[in-house]
């Protein structure tokens, strides 16, 4: 089994739709959309729900009223105010457990907490692992790490070969969750300073982790100069360009019908089936 995780340094940049297009042109493979603070890949995919888990995270402190002496010593000591008059607040508590320490008489315990959502699904494109994790919750790695379990174990349930991961922006905690593992990392960028800044610390991150790079350069006629600025700092530095991508607003269009770029039909398609054809060739050494 293989698994392509496709990033991008910074938000925006089209990773999403790129996926869509390789979800269309890839066969015998699962999604997985890791992006689960701002998930969209479901948008256009459809996706029919068949098996819905609940994703436990962090702990959170609870007090036991009836055995609460008001003593103070966890309002005293709990760093986060998240306790005022013997109340949790469950937006505040970090999990850290001090206030469970400190109590004499045993009052407080740590509570799992429900913090989001996993999702099975099937959609026209394949099965479809995603998540949703629930406003101003933390821990996205760990629910990343689970939707990569899952969607792991399906392909080994039906005997598919791949697993198209749509991963986070970034080079935080998320990233690493998406990208650990992985067979080759697709950077989706497009050419701009911040769009060049945040690629090289990508690639990094990826080096760092010895994954195989490639980078994908979308939106390549919005400024040739930086364009080609990617392109010499890839062969500088031994990384394939996967391929170029021009702008197009068909890739809009075909997000408001609820299509992939390939679905749409638009004549950009060739340059995503040119993308998908030197990410399967590279799979294939």
């Amino acid at each position: 089994m293989k698994q392509v995780t496709v990033l991008s340094g910074k938000g925006g940049t089209g990773k999403t739709s790129v996926v869509g297009g390789l979800a269309s042109l890839a066969e015998n493979k699962v999604l997985a959309d890791c992006d689960v603070d701002a998930p969209d890949l479901h948008l256009i995919l459809k996706p029919e729900i068949r098996e819905v888990m609940d994703f436990k995270a962090l702990k959170t402190a609870r007090i036991d009223e009836s055995r609460c002496t008001r003593c103070g010593k966890c309002m005293q000591y709990c760093s986060f105010d998240a306790i005022e008059d013997y109340v949790v607040n469950p937006l505040a508590c970090e999990g850290c457990t001090v206030c469970e320490l400190v109590c004499p008489v045993n009052a407080i315990s740590m509570k799992e907490k429900i913090a989001g959502k996993v999702f099975i699904s099937e959609t026209r494109a394949g099965p479809l692992c995603h998540a949703r994790l629930y406003a101003g919750e933390e821990a996205s790695g760990k629910l990343i790490t689970l939707v990569r379990e899952k969607a792991r174990e399906m392909a080994v349930e039906r005997g598919l070969d791949l697993v198209l991961i749509d991963g986070s922006p970034g080079i935080g905690c998320p990233v690493i969750a998406s990208i650990g593992g992985a067979d080759i990392a697709l950077v989706v960028t497009e050419p701009t300073i911040s769009g060049i800044h945040d690629l090289e610390r990508i690639l990094q991150v990826a080096e760092h982790f010895k994954i195989k790079s490639m980078v994908c350069i979308n939106k390549c006629d919005i400024n040739w100069e930086k364009t080609n600025e990617i392109i010499d700092y890839c062969r500088r530095n031994n990384i394939l360009i996967a391929g170029k991508i021009p702008y197009s607003k068909e890739f809009t269009k075909a997000m408001v019908e609820e299509k992939t770029i390939i679905e749409y039909g638009s004549d950009v398609s060739k340059a995503i089936k040119e993308v998908w054809d030197e990410v399967n060739n590279s799979l294939r050494q």
